[in-house]
């Protein structure tokens, strides 16, 4: 009994670490592929606006525009 509840308790171990190793990568995978703006400044500070903030909803199009002037 104890050496099958211990097979049960490692397969099930085994799931959810693999379930969480799964959504873990997902997540990093979505937070990559994101479009945000970095803004650097000339006293060498640095903001960066993530897609969905209001300031980079306005500045997001006219960058991709830029971007696809110089062929990138």
């Amino acid at each position: 009994m104890a050496r099958r509840r211990r097979k049960v308790v490692g397969g099930l171990t085994l799931a959810v670490g693999s379930v969480a190793g799964s959504a873990l990568i997902f997540k990093r995978k979505r937070e990559r592929n994101a479009s945000r703006a970095d803004l650097y400044f000339e006293d060498g500070s640095m903001l960066s606006l993530s897609q969905g903030a209001p300031e980079a909803d306005r500045l997001l199009p006219l960058a991709a525009e830029a971007l696809a002037a110089t062929g990138r």
